[in-house]
């Protein structure tokens, strides 16, 4: 909330990468809140949380949905920012604010389609077969459905748009070293990327490498409930906690730090043509 309110008070709303971050905390914020009414219905009804029920396909569901769009934002802020540096150099291309609202748009229908496919049919309430024992009455085959590609997206478009980016600001380095133009500010914003990158890979890979494990685990598993209890829910709650403490990660590292490198590199894209040009010249 204190992110959505800054935004907002800032009056930067239009620039395209400040619609990703305002949209990259309402996906938060609701992530916390879905967190929030499971953790309620676990404290008034443990049971249903464990065993299963239909009361717990909605909260599950906005859980579902609210993780992944943020999984859709995070990997559409590192594009977005991979753009504003590759094709700095072409004056005719730009990302517009049209473009980010449309991202925002498309990520919001994707998660809701795939988060509420439970609650069109996709789930095992009438039948015990691949049924899931962390998130019952969620099916197994549609936890592996919704969690491979998401996390393996994740992972590998935002170590390639970051590594892209630090690659372009050590060629670009290099080239205005050789024409013999001062290359400090190519080398603070390649070192930023490079730290931003670090600790955008280690909070993916702390927050959802557990509950990815999680799903393996449900997939793999054959023992009844009351076997698994309580150590398998124990763990499945970290998974949460961790999660949750995913969603209070991003506004330090997007907001607070990418804040700085998105103003560096704002101004990158402006000195490197008119520096190109000189070199021309």
């Amino acid at each position: 909330c204190i992110v959505i309110f800054t935004r907002l008070a800032t009056k930067d709303l239009h620039k395209p990468i400040s619609i990703l971050f305002c949209n990259l905390a309402v996906s938060d914020l609701f992530t916390s809140f879905s967190g929030f009414w499971i953790s309620m219905l676990f404290i008034t009804n443990p049971d249903i949380t464990i065993f299963g029920s239909k009361d717990m396909l909605a909260p599950y569901a906005l859980y579902t949905t609210s993780i992944l769009s943020t999984i859709y934002n995070l990997v559409s802020i590192g594009v977005e920012r991979y753009l504003a540096v590759a094709k700095s150099m072409r004056t005719r291309f730009r990302v517009a604010r049209n473009h980010s609202i449309a991202v925002v748009f498309i990520n919001w229908v994707l998660a809701f389609f795939l988060g509420c496919l439970p609650l069109m049919g996709w789930n095992c309430l009438h039948k015990e077969e691949s049924v899931s024992v962390l998130y019952s009455p969620f099916c197994v085959n549609y936890l592996i459905f919704i969690a491979i590609p998401n996390v393996v997206a994740a992972f590998i478009i935002p170590l390639f748009t970051y590594l892209r980016i630090i690659i372009i600001l050590r060629r670009r380095k290099l080239r205005m070293k050789a024409c013999g133009q001062a290359t400090g500010t190519y080398k603070s914003a390649e070192i930023q990327v490079a730290r931003t990158s670090i600790f955008i890979w280690l909070l993916a890979l702390i927050s959802y490498a557990p509950f990815f494990a999680g799903v393996i685990f449900d997939a793999t598993n054959h023992q009844c409930h009351i076997d698994l209890y309580p150590g398998v829910y124990i763990f499945r709650n970290c998974t949460a906690v961790l999660i949750t403490i995913n969603c209070l990660g991003n506004p330090l590292i997007y907001t607070l730090k990418l804040k700085t490198l998105g103003a560096k590199l704002k101004a990158l894209k402006c000195l490197s043509i008119n520096r190109i040009r000189a070199c021309a010249i």
